[in-house]
């Protein structure tokens, strides 16, 4: 089983694949979930409540992106599957902002959230101090770059799940299921 933690020459291994779920899945569900909070006004019964766990999410979140970046550090991805040259730097490109994007947005929400100069409750589990706010109207200009970001990042999103059922329907290659399950080298 330790050999299906780690990615291969020609698969992902178990924590590539968790990872990559975990963290698509948590920033789907948080793209509707901050547009219903856009909507909420002060007397609404959510108004507290629901940013509450949209801002929770988005800390244990980063907690994950972390954990993400440091799992690639130490665990080479698989080698990439045979396609046009212009093609694999159009991927390294997607995948390069699909790391970085959900990093901007996580950082652009705290400055949102701690731009008063509170913590962030995460769950009422603990706390994530605020920093020193950087302009007077941080909240507003984070809240802009957030709303944007999030909104190119879930189409490029849907770009890259598009692509996948691309190469496993049309292609007929591996593309997508490396990503869905864990197999031995020796299965390829």
């Amino acid at each position: 089983m330790a050999s299906s933690i780690k990615d291969n020459s020609s698969t992902y291994g178990l924590g590539s694949i968790l990872l990559h779920w975990v963290i698509a899945l948590a920033l789907i569900g948080m793209y509707p979930l901050g547009l219903y909070i856009d909507s909420l006004t002060y007397y609404d019964e959510a108004y507290n409540i629901v940013p509450a766990w949209h801002e929770s999410i988005g800390i244990i979140l980063l907690a994950f992106l972390a954990m993400r970046f440091l799992w690639r550090i130490i665990n080479k991805a698989p080698t990439p599957l045979p396609q046009p040259k212009s093609l694999l730097l159009v991927t390294k490109a997607v995948h390069l902002l699909l790391y970085l994007l959900p990093v901007i947005i996580v950082v652009s929400g705290y400055m949102i959230t701690t731009a008063d100069g509170r913590p962030i409750s995460v769950f009422n589990w603990f706390e994530v101090p605020a920093l020193p706010a950087i302009s007077d109207n941080q909240e507003d200009l984070a809240g802009e770059l957030h709303y944007w970001i999030a909104t190119f990042m879930i189409s490029l999103a849907g770009l890259h799940a598009l692509a996948a059922l691309k190469h496993h329907y049309i292609n007929k290659d591996k593309t997508l299921t490396r990503m869905l399950s864990v197999q031995s080298e020796a299965k390829q």
